[in-house]
């Protein structure tokens, strides 16, 4: 009789607290909206946070770049303004020089303009020399000419008498070079005119080797080679013209008389 009686007592509470846990549920039914409520504001504040983890440091990563590509952009700028301040000096200076250059060729033309006057007078009255009848000539005064060309015969006296490189530059500055032969009657007429004299061994003409060939002086290569007698072009060797004997090799460096050419003026 007590087992049953306590089971009957166990029966008996366990129906009482299934009753009170119904009950709680019917509570819960009765006020639905008080429990969604909680849930709602629950799953809000999880959805804040959620969004702060992930705006913030997407506003923090945003404003590293930006302050970067700012720097970037300061830096790019600061050595723009320099550049431009180096190119505005550099501008001033060109403009400084061309003003310079515009005064000095101002200042230039004057006396150029007389020197050109000068020397065109210069030139008519060597090729149309002052006389009765004032006649112009194809050469001027000091020079043969011959064929289209007209020479100057520097039969120098032996102090006077010049290496090859120093007979060109005397040539030069009477506006021609030394001789370039070009046919047989140009060769004989020089050999005719390369006098004699007891301090005379040769006038030079415009041929020397160059790199193992002989050349003129105006760059063109001697195109009959019986005219040296097959002499080997040495570096360093100037050929010369006398009467009475071949062209002959010797160095650049000896003192002779010299032949100066230059193109005859057409009358």
């Amino acid at each position: 009789m007590n087992r049953k009686a306590q089971s009957l007592d166990e029966e008996i509470e366990e129906a009482d607290y299934v009753n009170e846990i119904a009950g709680a549920e019917e509570k819960m039914r009765a006020a639905p909206g008080h429990t969604f409520s909680s849930i709602s504001q629950l799953f809000q504040l999880a959805a804040y946070w959620m969004i702060l983890l992930v705006v913030i440091p997407l506003h923090i990563h945003l404003h590293i770049s930006v302050d970067f590509e700012l720097n970037q952009l300061k830096t790019k700028e600061a050595a723009l303004m320099e550049k431009i301040q180096n190119l505005t000096k550099e501008l001033d200076q060109v403009k400084t020089e061309k003003k310079n250059l515009t005064e000095q060729i101002e200042n230039m033309k004057k006396p150029w303009n007389e020197q050109s006057v000068s020397r065109a007078q210069w030139i008519i009255d060597q090729y149309c020399p002052k006389d009765k009848n004032r006649r112009c000539v194809s050469c001027q005064k000091g020079w043969t000419h011959s064929q289209s060309s007209c020479y100057a015969v520097n039969d120098a006296e032996l102090k006077d008498q010049k290496t090859w490189e120093e007979a060109q530059e005397d040539c030069r500055g009477k506006s021609s070079d030394l001789t370039v032969v070009g046919n047989e009657e140009e060769k004989t007429f020089l050999k005719d005119k390369s006098w004699v004299n007891k301090n005379i061994k040769g006038y030079w003409i415009g041929l020397r080797a160059e790199g193992g060939r002989w050349k003129w002086i105006d760059g063109s290569d001697l195109t009959n080679q019986a005219w040296i007698q097959q002499q080997p072009a040495t570096d360093g060797q100037c050929v010369t013209s006398l009467q009475n004997r071949e062209w002959t090799s010797v160095s650049c460096t000896e003192k002779n008389a010299w032949f100066c050419e230059k193109k005859a003026l057409s009358v």
